[in-house]
């Protein structure tokens, strides 16, 4: 069975999940599994169409906590044996397992890497290596001399974000309505819900919010006001650079949080995970010029350059262009995500990835299945949890 987009909305339905990204299309899958029957509506033209497609589209096991481990370790089962798990294969999903190595030119974070490293082991992922920087260098030949250690795991890697979207989408069955905007939601006394959108209106038993950096805006109609803020997020997109090693890991400079991983003949640069006041969500992010200087010019104190080399020599020698993409984050205050109940009998959420849906969400929806089935209890992720301060550095 597969998904279809409709346009004609329901007089009811037992569940209704608002937004077709990847943390709508994971819920509407492992609420199919649990015996409900979704409805998704999106406000875009297409599923997968704000956020999701914008990601880096990566995976790594590569965590300051074992709560988030756990969420990618079945996460990237899901991928790994997605058309045994699904019943899909219409699309493949472009896994690659590269790794992903965090390189430092710092003796003080060089002994930090070491401490995280033992606690992940202690977490069972004990797969994740300490490198020095003749090792590193051994391995990826593209590293600058002054790296004095990286840690590394050889099985993390990338995904396609779309089509891992759509196919949990299409193995949920559910009905996707696109074009289709929530301009109301109001709990009934009886119990239930209100959702009126530009197509009409429909009577939900329980809603899920999974509508990404609106998540909080939509919640906030029925007055639940949600710890969340949303913030812009760049990717330069380098198409085509024959210096990129095409099976490089994704390579972060664990001193500043500048990274890049291979895509089609170049790569894609990040900088570090935004930090500063959150701003109100849009439908389309105005992009940071200035942050593709920031990456890519060698003479900036963050440009890739300063722990891959080649980049530098690209630039000097006016090898590549590139373009900018830009997205949100939605963040909450200790950067994990909100996966749970509400103050309001019947309304969910499944939120707050911090930058990590695409890696974390796949999981997420079956916990928030679980949790509306009554199959679980609680999870580490509830939207009421006390929420502890957490460094970006290793995120």
């Amino acid at each position: 069975m597969t998904s279809k987009v409709h346009g004609t909305l329901p007089a009811g339905a037992e569940l209704v999940i608002i937004g077709a990204g990847i943390a709508g299309a994971s819920t509407a899958f492992w609420a199919a599994r649990a015996g409900l029957s979704p409805v998704v509506l999106e406000a875009l033209a297409a599923p997968a169409a704000l956020t999701t497609p914008v990601a880096t589209g990566a995976f790594r096991l590569q965590f300051d906590n074992p709560e988030e481990t756990e969420l990618v370790r079945e996460s990237v089962d899901l991928m790994l044996n997605f058309t045994e798990i699904t019943g899909q294969d219409s699309r493949p999903l472009g896994v690659r397992q590269p790794g992903y190595i965090w390189a430092t030119t710092s003796g003080e974070r060089a002994e930090g890497q070491r401490r995280l490293v033992a606690r992940q082991h202690s977490w069972g992922q004990a797969d994740i290596e300490i490198l020095d920087g003749d090792e590193a260098r051994r391995m990826f030949p593209y590293l600058s001399p002054d790296v004095v250690q990286a840690r590394y795991r050889a099985g993390d890697g990338f995904v396609d974000p779309r089509a891992l979207t759509l196919g949990l989408l299409r193995a949920s069955g559910a009905p996707v309505h696109t074009s289709c905007r929530v301009l109301s939601l109001r709990d009934r006394p009886s119990g239930g819900f209100d959702v009126t959108t530009n197509h009409g209106a429909i009577r939900a038993e329980q809603v899920v919010i999974a509508a990404g950096p609106f998540t909080g805006k939509l919640a906030s109609l029925t007055g639940v006001d949600l710890p969340l803020e949303v913030k812009p997020r760049h990717k330069v997109v380098v198409p085509s650079l024959a210096r990129v090693p095409p099976d490089a890991p994704m390579t972060i400079d664990d001193d500043t949080g500048v990274h890049w991983r291979p895509v089609l003949s170049g790569a894609h640069v990040l900088d570090a995970a935004p930090r500063g006041p959150g701003r109100q969500p849009v439908e389309d992010v105005p992009p940071d010029h200035d942050m593709a200087f920031r990456v890519l010019d060698p003479s900036r104190s963050e440009a890739a350059a300063r722990i891959s080399p080649f980049w530098g020599e690209a630039w000097r020698a006016g090898e590549f262009s590139w373009m900018v993409h830009s997205g949100q984050y939605t963040m909450s205050p200790d950067h994990r995500p909100l996966i749970g109940r509400t103050p309001i009998d019947g309304l969910w959420v499944n939120t707050g990835y911090s930058g990590h849906g695409i890696m974390c969400s796949p999981a997420g929806g079956r916990i928030l299945a679980d949790l509306i089935t009554s199959r679980l209890e609680d999870s580490p992720f509830s939207p009421d949890r006390t929420f502890e301060d957490r460094s970006l550095d290793h995120l």
